[in-house]
């Protein structure tokens, strides 16, 4: 395993993490998540990533007890939560959003669910027209001045709401956030590689990705169509390969990366996550599997990565353009 820095801070993650969404609580009982996070452990995984909203809370419930059950020392290990969405079906006004309140709520409700005494990384999961970014601000500072979260950050939020909550934190002297989980992968780069870039620099902003398949688009196993049991081919999905127009067009792009991982004679899904390795300013790349055989492909990236060069990335974004 390699251990990047979570952008300037101190708090050092391994290069790819395992994420709960979709996975732990809802197509995965306890005893399947336990073996995939024991096996991401022994590999050198260190991050765990979750949020409120996954499996209406019930994913940080079985990683909470999954870790427990493993009995990982918490020195060794780093967990996530996010908040915005609510851990209920049909939330309440002050169950969700990121009110003082509800920050403060979810933090308290993920710290029991996951069974740790704090959280390492806090994500504001979306921004929230209705709250001010000075409260949100706030909300987060007083939890880190508690003890109860690390590092806080944003996910998907755009790099002028991330300024401004910034300028905030300095201007008040209060904790800025520290990072920011967008989505990353060969079909969609625009805000990790434009629209974030000078936050790098300027303000040492570390990313964790997520999506490094494109939900599963590069993967492969979509290159011969749409099978009727994939995520994609479920009644009432929200699929962008059954509207055609731009879906169809994105699964011919993530169809030119697979003939070139097929040229170079490796599988897709760990050549896809290791283009996103290549990336000095991604700190780690969020996975997820719900097989063992899956993790270990995944995994696989890590040597990918130093087998291939700068040449073969410039290659395979020309190929998915």
């Amino acid at each position: 395993m390699r251990y990047r820095r979570l952008g300037h801070s101190g708090l050092k993650l391994s290069a790819l993490s395992y994420g709960s969404w979709l996975t732990a609580g809802s197509r995965l009982g306890r005893g399947e998540t336990r073996e995939l996070v024991a096996l991401a452990w022994d590999h050198g995984v260190n991050f765990f990533d979750n949020a409120e909203n996954y499996a209406h809370g019930e994913a940080e419930r079985v990683i909470g007890d999954v870790i427990a059950d493993l009995r990982l020392p918490r020195d060794g290990f780093c967990v996530s939560s996010k908040v915005r969405f609510g851990s209920v079906a049909d939330p309440r006004p002050t169950q969700a959003g990121l009110s003082r309140k509800h920050v403060r709520d979810a933090c308290h409700d993920a710290l029991r669910r996951l069974r740790v005494d704090y959280l390492d990384l806090f994500f504001c999961h979306r921004p929230d027209p209705d709250t001010p970014v000075e409260e949100t601000v706030r909300a987060m500072d007083d939890l880190v001045r508690q003890g109860k979260v690390l590092y806080w950050g944003t996910s998907e939020w755009p790099a002028a709401l991330i300024r401004e909550a910034i300028h905030v934190a300095r201007a008040q002297h209060l904790q800025p956030p520290t990072m920011e989980q967008p989505q990353y992968n060969l079909l969609h780069r625009d805000r990790v590689e434009l629209e974030y870039a000078p936050l790098y620099a300027e303000h040492g902003l570390g990313i964790t990705v997520w999506s490094p398949l494109a939900s599963g688009l590069l993967s492969g196993k979509y290159d011969g169509g749409v099978p009727a049991d994939s995520r994609f081919g479920q009644a009432g999905a929200d699929s962008p390969l059954r509207a055609g127009g731009e879906g169809h067009a994105r699964l011919e792009r993530a169809r030119r990366f697979s003939a070139i991982a097929a040229e170079l004679g490796v599988a897709p899904a760990p050549l896809a996550i290791a283009w996103c390795l290549s990336n000095p300013h991604v700190s780690t790349v969020v996975t997820g599997a719900s097989r063992p055989s899956q993790l270990i492909e995944n995994l696989g990236s890590l040597a990918l990565v130093e087998r291939f060069d700068e040449q073969l990335w410039r290659r395979l974004e020309a190929a998915t353009r």
